[in-house]
């Protein structure tokens, strides 16, 4: 906990208010020194050159330099910083080992007493672009045994030399210290020469090879890649490795059958001396890391120069090539290797599973080989006796286990390390440079390692991203030092200025992460712009601001009385944002910033809502185009209004061209109120709503250029405003209170109940009652009539005052005009839930209380809706609060909310101050640490939230997770919500609504979280969130509050007096008014599916049930081949015939050991098993029924082909399931097993007598698979009626309709999901269950039914604020306990179910549905009261309709087919020719409705 605290001090504090720095104790001291000095320069230079030059008068030239320094700094920074990470990724490595620096060292020395040894292992290039598991491990060994050989073949001095490799140092088993996504595959190339060996170099190369002959290859396993490095300059240009294998491979074969064994050993010794003791280049160590499984199979090139001799190691000549194992083949890509190779890497293997005095020994050596051994002569011998048996090693080899294939590498044995020299050791030790580009052919070696270069500074991926930090760096210079230029800041406030400065520009380079405002685990590319993208926005209105209170000297515009154009108020405005930049480290450490493209949607947003009336936008993008959508439709209405103000007025009459701009306005305003925040659907809208924005532009012009507006005033405006008083009242409050479920918190029941309400189980879809018919029709009059009449009555009467030169002038009244409009009548046409509340209060407000201060009633509404929005907001604020902190229900989930309630208490002032403050910005007030102390977020849009877009959906290899499964269920319900949802908000079914609001569906098992994101007219955006079936225990808490009923409390403080009927008790009453939730609804029906699960166990339990299911099984199997149409091909398969030719015979009994008597009803116990005599007595009479029943009856006599067939299959199936029981059908655990197994369709054929079923698979899956599913169906069915299906026919008939009307199939199945989100009536899935230690099998039985849930709103600002909360305190604070004070149950805000629910890593939900948008034209109950949608489809076919039902001796296929054929003939531009005859023929035949009919065809296809 300690650490933690630290962790949290250090990295989050501390990097908060510093810009990133901070003293990382997991880092080395060059990296924190270079933070250190890095962050002391951005503090101090400007400070510096601020306090140096701040008398000069030179003061502008002198800290002129620091822009450049700034950015000359941050080039070279950002361009090391790229080239480096692009030279991790794509570079070249040299590498270089001890011995190079030492020769290097003493060349001069041993140039006088002996040759020039020249390291074959330096410098060396590694392409990162190639990949490790490339096949030239193997191949390159061999070319550069050819390549080093060539020469020497001609001196044969006659040296004896010894096939070793040199040791591998303790350099090669260091860790890279790269992250696994960087670690590259290389193929490796190196420049080695080879060293012509003197004899003064004999005793050396003696010393350094004593005991390593036989460590060969443990050597080669220990190092997989040691000699991967060849000669690159050595190759012929245009060569590969690869092409030159083959012959070089011919060539070491015809001379190992040319030549004598001595000269052959005598070749491969000094061939592979030249490798092994010059090359001792080393694989590198992140290659090492990444590749052990391959280290045991690897070979280095002296190895295999010894092992490919096959006379050496007293083999015979031809060599047989063996691939190898799966995990070596991954490594080496197909390399090929022959049996010696595989049998010198035995070698390994045996010493590490036998211990050291196993290993053989010099004793066991005849005498002669002894000798040569200790005189230094062939250490071969050694090795060869290892290698004497190589089909004894072979054999060993490929019967090891795979897991010692596989392990980590091991040290040599004692008796071999011995040999090892420090000397030796020292001059291997290799070390890695990557090759860093200056120029392109000037490089530099550095070394470096990922992880470093990551701790050093941030990685931008892209240049943009570095060209972007460039930028930004030098403006935040630019801006900072204009502003210290100018004087805005003096004394002590100059060097917190700069540590602003340096904060920002270190952000740019080492971020703070994870940031206090940001949304998400891991690293944020995204937060490091934050701070100099504020402080640039920052800057520059400081110096507008103060540019503008010297400039404006008058104040020309006023609202309210308060001249927006005030120089003091500009000053004031300048000083606030002053010390506003000065706190950014504290801004930034409490979170009140949010990053820059969270800060644009929220821009967008608000701007949209409140300003324009748009709506809530669900993504970045949906919200720049609505911001765009709303100033197109601005520019496109300014226009008209300014030429309108700038024609003549008079009391009586209002220019044309301003009734056009009317009726305008309000067609835009309802085609943008319809349109959602997607642009993908606009044409589809523009469609849709073309003809309705027609007429209603029309209309509203014809009744702008009337007189109404002008005659009936003031009358007419009262009346307006009674109207729409009465009209809100009605339909958003009193209908709204009679229909929930506690009316005012004072009666017990629904004063307006629905038809459902006393139903116990609801059968059919919701009955339309009278008041939600008047619901819909005071809600559509209420938007569509009574609000856009109160708008143009104020735009006719305000319009011109607003104009006028005593208020805003043409200019800005047109601009003002046109967006109150737009604001007033897109708001009104989305949400006029509250409306009606606003334009009384502002009438009432203005023309009784403060008249004078009155700016025309249009500018009042529109400001007015602005406040009341903030105000609606501010009251949830405080009830979530009031709520949440409440004493006599305060739940405490730790010790630190017991330690936080009291202290709390004397900072309610603080608390409402906050609350303000939030509210007029938009951001949730959050509870910190789930506790009673609540701090303010950042701003974000009210979807932002949305995190990770995830949707949990049944994958098949989920078989066993309960919650994935059931997550299907919520998607089939999100599926219902989408085509019902916003009908039933608008029939009022849930109440009144906005955006943003939360809602729970609650039922028996379904518990969702449906939040409402986007709202407009005829549309809503939603996202629904499902929580687990069977929850924890604080879940399950508050599921019980949510669903127990108040109705029976009789309490009255301490006493029990009871209540008046119909009405709550005080208690009930007083602790509804103390929730942030209440219930709105009890009986909301909704198309789902019931779920009823049974246990398998249960109903298997004993050996005579189990015998019903068998016997279900063989008659399903029976059924479904007698049905199928392949019957007869498969009764005329020759294959088949020869397979089920042994079971033709009349004596035939197949006496598996997996048949039982317990469960077979035809087992014989005579012969001990089943044969096919007794399988007829059972089910011949049941195989001739269902022939019976074919259309084309076939011969099913006892000793017939089909009788054969269903005898063969049913054994097999039988088969198939003891085998899946594991032979254990006896017992239950493994009957379910296997049960469940062949229920999936995971069928194992195990006995050659059953291979005859692969001639045609269908016979598998459709007749055996269908089978033993449609068994399990039969078998439930036999608990309601045990003998009614001994009735062939009854049987037959039952199978049939379950085939019709119910699908059975494996959860994991795709069909499963098909058949669920296609509305199948009935489904029926086996499901084994292993959850919390429980191991069950579950008999899943779906029905289709109407559902009822439970509608539950809640606070939207409480959702908000727990949610932040959650994502501080998992992000930010790093809090992992998943027994958090935070999540504990609190019935009062239902704390758990709201967490739990949002999006992952914050939440827990098993399911979250995609943005899903609802629209009113897909409930058909609505459309049989509103009607349908007036578009051009729909007028078409209403007048086909009519014109079908007044021409009944007209078939209608024919009318349809003329009328596609006259689309056809428009389409193909013969609309003349066409029109002519067709009419023309009606006319002639006098029929009055084809002729209007194929008339308005015409018509319609033509526009």
């Amino acid at each position: 906990m300690g650490s933690q605290v630290l962790q949290i001090l250090r990295q989050g504090v501390w990097a908060a208010l510093s810009g990133g720095w901070y003293q990382d104790p997991h880092q080395g001291a060059g990296v924190n020194a270079l933070h250190l000095y890095l962050w002391l320069f951005l503090l101090g230079f400007p400070f510096t050159l601020y306090m140096c030059f701040a008398f000069s008068p030179h003061l502008f030239s002198k800290l002129s330099v620091y822009c450049p320094v700034i950015a000359a700094l941050f080039i070279v920074l950002k361009m090391v910083n790229y080239r480096l990470h692009r030279a991790l990724d794509e570079g070249e490595i040299v590498e270089r080992n001890a011995s190079e620096r030492m020769d290097r060292g003493a060349k001069t020395e041993q140039s006088s007493v002996s040759a020039k040894r020249k390291d074959s292992n330096g410098p060396s290039t590694i392409s990162s672009y190639k990949s490790e598991h490339t096949s030239s491990t193997h191949i390159e060994s061999v070319l550069s045994e050819h390549e080093e050989e060539s020469p020497r073949e001609e001196k044969k001095d006659g040296k004896e030399k010894d096939c070793g490799v040199d040791s591998e140092d303790d350099s090669s088993s260091t860790t890279d210290k790269r992250t696994s996504s960087e670690r590259t595959a290389v193929e490796v190339s190196t420049n080695s020469g080879v060293q012509e060996v003197k004899g003064s170099n004999a005793p050396d190369e003696m010393h350094s090879q004593k005991g390593l002959g036989a460590s060969a290859s443990e050597e080669a396993n220990k190092n997989p890649h040691a000699n991967e490095l060849t000669t690159q300059a050595d190759r012929p240009p245009g060569k590969s490795p690869e092409g030159k294998y083959s012959a070089i491979k011919t060539k070491y074969v015809s001379k190992e059958r040319g030549g004598t064994d001595a000269e052959n050993a005598h070749k491969t010794h000094v061939s592979s001396e030249g490798i092994s003791k010059k090359r001792s280049t080393r694989r590198t160590s992140s290659t090492n890391s990444a590749k052990n499984r391959a280290r045991v199979l690897s070979l280095d090139s002296g190895t295999v120069a010894c092992l490919n001799d096959p006379n050496s190691l007293m083999a015979p000549g031809n060599i047989k090539q063996l691939t190898t194992s799966k995990s070596d083949l991954e490594a080496k890509e197909g390399e090929v290797l022959d049996e010696l190779s595989l049998l010198g890497r035995a070698s390994h293997l045996e010493s590490v599973t036998r211990s050291r005095n196993s290993l053989p020994s010099q004793a066991t050596f005849p005498e002669g080989e002894e000798q040569e051994s200790a005189s230094g002569g062939k250490s071969m011998t050694y090795q060869k006796y290892l290698l004497s048996l190589p089909q004894i090693r072979l054999n060993r080899l490929l019967t090891m286990d795979t897991d010692l294939l596989e392990q980590q590498d091991i040290d040599l044995s004692p008796d071999l390390q011995d040999h090892m020299q420090p000397q030796e050791e020292a001059a291997q030790k290799v070390k890695q440079y990557y090759r860093f580009w200056i120029l392109p052919k000037l490089w530099i070696s550095i070394n470096f390692d990922r992880l470093t270069l990551l701790a050093l500074f941030d990685r931008n991926r892209e240049i943009l991203e570095n060209v972007l930090a460039v930028i930004l760096a030098i403006l935040v210079a630019f801006l900072g030092s204009v502003l210290l230029i100018e004087g805005f800041f003096k004394d002590i406030w100059v060097f917190q200025f700069c540590l602003v400065i340096a904060s920002c520009q270190y952000s740019l380079l080492k971020s703070v992460q994870p940031d206090s405002s940001s949304p998400r685990h891991g690293h944020n590319r995204i937060i490091a712009y934050s701070r100099p993208v504020y402080f640039c926005l920052c800057c520059g209105l400081i110096w507008l601001l103060d540019y503008g209170s010297r400039n404006i000297s008058t104040t020309r515009f006023r609202l309210y009385g308060m001249a927006f154009t005030n120089p003091l108020l500009l000053l004031s405005a300048r000083d606030l944002v002053i010390v506003f930049t000065l706190c950014f480290p504290i801004v930034f450490f409490i979170g009140l910033l949010p990053q820059v493209n969270t800060f644009v949607m929220y821009l967008c947003e608000q701007l949209d809502i409140h300003v324009f009336g748009g709506n809530a936008t669900t993504s970045l993008l949906a919200a720049l185009y609505s911001f765009i959508c709303s100033i197109v439709a601005v520019a496109l209405l300014y226009g008209l209004c300014y030429g309108a103000l700038k024609d003549s007025w008079d009391g009586q009459h209002i220019p044309v061209l301003f009734s056009i701009f009317c009726g305008l306005l309000v067609a835009i305003s309802y085609h943008l109120s319809r349109q959602s925040s997607d642009p993908s659907v606009l044409f589809e809208r523009l469609q849709s709503d073309l003809i309705v924005c027609i007429v209603i532009g029309i209309l509203y012009f014809a009744i702008h250029v009337s007189t109404v507006f002008t005659v009936l005033q003031p009358i007419l405006s009262y009346v307006l405003y009674a109207l729409v008083g009465t009209v809100g009242f009605v339909t958003h409050y009193v209908l709204p209170q009679l229909r929930k479920q506690l009316p005012w918190h004072c009666f017990s029941h629904p004063l307006l109940k629905t038809k459902e309400y006393y139903q116990f189980e609801v059968r059919n879809a919701a009955h339309v009652m009278w008041f939600e018919k008047l619901h819909i029709w005071l809600l559509f009059v209420e938007k569509n009539v009574i609000y856009p009449l109160i708008v143009l009555n104020e735009l006719s009467s305000s319009a011109k005052n607003i104009a006028s030169p005593k208020k805003l002038d043409t200019e800005l009244g047109a601009l003002m005009i046109t967006i109150a409009g737009l604001k007033l009548l897109r708001s009104s046409f989305s949400s006029p839930t509250c409306q009606y509340v606003t334009v009384i209060f502002t009438v009432l407000f203005f023309t009784f209380d403060y008249k004078s201060f009155t700016e025309t009633m249009l500018l009042d509404l529109f400001f007015m809706s602005i406040l009341f929005s903030k105000l609606w907001e501010l009251f949830y604020k405080l009830r979530f609060v009031y709520t949440y902190i409440a004493p006599w229900q305060i739940t405490w989930g730790s010790a630190f909310h017991a330690f936080a309630q009291p202290f709390a208490v004397p900072h309610s002032a603080m608390l409402f101050v906050q609350a303000a403050v939030s509210a007029f910005f938009s951001t949730p007030l959050n509870p910190f640490l789930g506790s009673a102390i609540f701090i303010t977020s950042y701003a974000r849009p009210l979807d932002d939230f949305l995190w990770v877009q995830i949707i949990i959906q049944i994958q098949s290899s989920a078989g066993s997770d309960d919650n994935n499964l059931n997550s299907i269920f919520y998607e089939h319900l999100t599926r219902s919500l989408q085509h019902s949802l916003c009908g039933d908000l608008l029939l009022g079914r849930w109440g009144n609504y906005s955006t943003g609001d939360c809602f729970i569906l609650a039922s028996d098992y379904l518990n969702a979280l449906v939040h409402l994101i986007e709202i407009g007219n005829g549309l809503v955006t939603f996202q629904l969130r499902g929580l687990e079936f069977r929850g924890t225990y604080c879940q399950q808490r508050e599921v019980e509050a949510i669903t127990e009923g108040v109705e029976e409390d009789e309490g009255f403080c301490c006493c029990e007096p009871g209540h008046l009927p119909h009405m709550l008790s005080f208690n009930a009453a007083f602790g509804q008014r103390w929730l942030a939730w209440e219930v709105l609804v009890t009986k909301y029906v909704l198309e789902g599916y019931s779920i009823t699960d049974n246990s398998a166990a249960s109903m298997l339990q004993v050996f005579d049930l189990r015998k019903i299911l068998t016997t279900y099984y063989v008659k399903g199997i029976i059924y479904y081949v007698t049905t199928s149409p392949k019957l007869e091909e498969w009764l005329a398969n020759e294959t088949m015939q020869e397979g089920l030719r042994l079971c033709t015979d009349r004596n035939y009994v197949d006496v598996d050991p997996t048949f039982n008597p317990n469960i077979d009803e035809d087992y014989d116990h005579r012969l001990a098993g089943i044969s096919r005599e007794s399988f007829c007595m059972i089910y011949l009479n049941w195989i001739e029924y269902c022939c019976s029943r074919r259309e084309k009856p076939l011969d099913s006599s006892k000793e017939s082909p089909l009788v054969t067939l269903c005898y063969g299959l049913c054994v097999l199936g039988r088969r198939a399931l003891g085998t899946a029981s594991h032979h254990m059908s006896s017992n239950l655990e493994s009957f379910l097993y296997g049960l469940h197994a062949l229920f999936k369709g995971d069928f194992r054929i195990s006995s050659i007598r059953d291979e005859w079923i692969f001639a045609d698979m269908e016979l598998l899956r459709k007749v055996v698979v269908p089978g033993i599913r449609m068994s399990l169906k039969l078998h439930q069915d036999h608990f309601t009626s045990p003998d009614e299906y001994d009735d062939p026919s009854v049987l037959y008939e039952a199978i049939t309709t379950h085939e019709e009307n119910l699908v059975i199939a494996h959860e994991g199945d795709p069909a499963w999901r098909s058949a669920v989100l296609s509305n199948s009536p009935s489904l029926l899935a086996l499901r084994h269950v292993m959850d919390d230690g429980t191991n069950e099998y579950k008999i899943i039985m779906l029905n289709k039914r109407y559902l009822s849930f439970r509608v539950i709103k809640v606070n939207k600002e409480c959702v908000r604020g727990l949610w932040a909360g959650q994502q501080q305190e998992l992000v930010f604070l790093r809090n992992r306990n998943p027994e958090r004070g935070s999540i504990q149950n609190a019935k009062q805000a239902l704390r758990n179910m709201i967490n739990s629910s949002c999006d992952q890593p914050i939440g827990y939900p098993i399911y979250v549905s995609p943005l899903t948008t609802s629209y009113s034209d897909s409930h058909e109950q609505l459309k049989e009261i509103l009607g349908g949608a007036i578009s051009l489809g729909n007028i078409r076919n209403f007048i086909v309709s009519t014109c079908v039902r007044s021409c009944p001796q007209i078939p209608l296929t024919s009318l349809i087919h003329t009328q596609h054929s006259i689309i056809y003939s428009i389409q193909s531009h013969e609309s003349a020719r066409t029109m002519t005859l067709v009419l023309t023929s009606c006319l002639i035949m006098k029929d009055k409705a084809t002729f209007v009919f194929f008339f308005s065809t015409i018509t319609f296809c033509s526009l």
